[in-house]
This record gives structure tokens, C-alpha cells and sequence, in this order.
């Protein structure tokens, strides 16, 4: 009788070490191991680093090409994206005179949100796809480097009876990519569109492993946000599974951005219906979603330098400067 109280006791002392260790089991197997290789860091946004790309900085990142076209006088303000501040800096380093940009301050500062502290007087400004749109519409900029506008962009540019030109000057190509740690080397756009409108929620669908997928969007008016709109044309964004915070996610971006800008190691970009997209697809548009950047200009803009600086941009200078900083030249 003694033995089977004992027994008994023994029974209930275990009792709650084995349901604290099954639980901690069972946390670890759904969240903790899933965490622990969680791929989906990768896919955050990244801010560029502008001081990489100032004209007339020693160090700077920019290339120069030899050139007879300089503008010395009516110097057209340049602002962009984010992913083209190494575009229009180059032209600015190439033909504008040393004084044309100048920093609230006198000297440039990584201190603020953009990164950049240009004088309202600087022919260089930085407002990024978001407010650089609303920039050249409201004539505070000449010319903006960017990706095309998002219909609400056009809209308010058609409130203000604004027409604006879009010139190509260059090519480039809206990556999908993922992290270096997922198993996934590439997808097919509908499967894309799939991810992105709900259908296809795991990874494993598509020949990964079982782990929900997150699909991550990016800022609305954002020169990506914009094209992977035109990337999904009809089909809504789906809902994205609870689940998804423990899964592997899956961005977009463009290559040159993406690659040598942010230049994150622990990125893998997908090849898209089998094309992985590399300067020579983009050149031949092998590659499904190569996209034109424009330099966008007021019709009504006064400024003679601007179609000028326009027109340099399409010849074989412009077009090898362009190259030189690492974007495929529409020409």
C-alpha cells in the first residue's frame, strides 16, 4: 500500500515536468525551429546611402565620361527616386559647375530621414519617387528621374493642369527576390501574381518548404510600389495569412538598386519564366519585366536647358554615362 501512494506521488510530481516539456516541445517545433532559419529579413526596405553619390565629393561612386556639352547658366533643378540618385548626380558631376549643389549648413549630413540636406538653392535635390512627383508638378523641380508614375501621381498632376513628359532614357529590371537562405531560385509571374493575390500561401507550393510565405509590399506612390501595380494590372492583393510573420518572405525592387546600392548579401533575386535577369536580358527585354526610367519634365517648363540636357541624355554620351553608372541605356 505504501508503495502504490508512493507510486502515485512520484506520479503527480512528474506530471507537471512533463506537460512544461511538452509544451516547451511544442512551442519550439511551431515557432522557435521555424524562427530560427527564418528567411525573411532580407525583404525589408533598405534607405540608400546618398553620400555614396554626391557630385564633386571626393570618393563619390559616380563615373565621368569626356564631354565637349557643359551647362553653365539656367542650371534645370534634377531630383528622383531613390534608386536613380546615381543617374542624375552623374549628370550633374559630368556637366554642371562645382558650385551647383550646395547643403543646408554648408556641408552634407546623413542626419535627417533621406539621408541628404540639399539647400533649397542646390540644383540637386533628393525628394524620392513620393514627393518628387508632386516636385515637378508644383515646378520646384525641371526634371525628375523616376519609374512611372502611380495613377494617383497622374491625377494630381491632371488637377493641376499640369501635362507632363516622359522621356525613356534608360532600362532596368523589377526583381522578385527572396533570402539566400530559401531553396527557391525562381517563379513564374503568374505564380508571382499568385503569391501576391492570395492563391498560393506556401512556400512548398512552389517547390520550397513547407513555410507560409509573406508577401511584402512596399510605400503606395513608390516608383516599385507603382510598377508592381502595373505587374498585377486586374488582380487584387490578397489578404495576407496570419501565419505569415513565421514564413519566408518574397519582395520586389529594381536590380541596380537592390544589387549594388543596398548590395544586401543575404539576397537572392529569382529568375522570372526561367530568365534571370542580368544587363544582357535586360538589353534584349529577354528578361519579363524590364522596365523604362524617364526623365519627366513640365510641357510648359520655360527653361531652354532642359529639353537640352534631355537630348544630351539620348545621344551617345548621355547614353554611355548612363551605362557607366550601371543601368542598361535605351539605345
Amino acid at each position: 500500500m505504501d508503495k502504490k501512494r508512493l507510486a502515485r506521488q512520484v506520479c503527480w510530481l512528474l506530471l507537471p515536468l512533463l506537460l512544461f516539456a511538452a509544451f516547451n516541445g511544442s512551442a519550439y517545433a511551431l515557432f522557435t525551429r521555424r524562427l530560427a532559419n527564418n528567411f525573411s529579413d532580407s525583404a525589408q526596405p533598405k534607405m540608400v546611402d546618398v553620400g555614396r553619390y554626391l557630385p564633386f565629393a571626393e570618393g563619390s561612386d559616380l563615373p565621368s565620361i569626356e564631354t565637349d556639352f557643359r551647362l553653365v547658366d539656367d542650371l534645370p533643378v534634377l531630383d528622383g527616386a531613390a534608386a536613380l540618385v546615381p543617374v542624375y548626380a552623374a549628370v550633374i558631376h559630368t556637366l554642371y559647375p562645382a558650385g551647383a549643389v550646395t547643403y543646408e549648413g554648408g556641408a552634407f549630413s546623413d542626419d535627417n530621414y533621406y539621408g541628404e540636406n540639399f539647400a533649397p538653392d542646390s540644383r540637386m535635390q533628393y525628394r524620392n519617387t513620393v514627393r518628387g512627383y508632386q516636385a515637378i508638378v508644383d515646378g520646384t523641380a525641371d526634371i525628375l528621374f523616376a519609374a512611372a508614375p502611380s495613377k494617383a501621381q497622374l491625377a494630381y498632376a491632371e488637377e493641376k493642369g499640369v501635362e507632363l513628359v516622359f522621356t525613356p532614357i534608360g532600362l532596368e529590371a523589377f526583381v522578385f527576390f527572396v533570402n539566400g537562405q530559401n531553396p527557391v531560385n525562381g517563379l513564374t509571374a503568374d505564380q508571382v501574381r499568385d503569391i501576391y493575390g492570395g492563391r498560393i500561401r506556401n512556400w512548398a507550393q512552389v517547390g520550397g518548404p513547407s513555410r507560409p510565405i509573406n508577401p511584402v509590399t512596399r510605400l503606395p506612390g513608390s516608383g516599385s510600389q507603382s510598377v508592381m501595380d502595373s505587374f498585377m494590372g486586374d488582380r487584387p492583393y490578397g489578404k495576407k495569412s496570419p501565419l505569415a510573420v513565421i514564413g519566408g518572405a518574397i519582395g520586389y525592387s529594381f536590380r541596380f538598386y537592390l544589387l549594388d546600392m543596398v548590395g544586401d548579401a543575404n539576397v537572392k533575386v529569382l529568375s522570372l519564366n526561367g530568365v534571370y535577369p542580368d544587363k544582357q536580358s535586360i538589353q534584349s527585354r529577354a528578361y519579363p519585366v524590364t522596365v523604362p526610367f524617364y526623365a519627366v519634365h513640365r510641357a510648359d517648363d520655360p527653361n531652354e536647358n532642359v529639353q537640352a540636357l534631355i537630348d544630351w541624355l539620348l545621344s551617345e554620351e548621355g547614353q554611355a554615362l548612363i551605362e557607366a553608372t550601371g543601368y542598361v541605356p535605351v539605345n
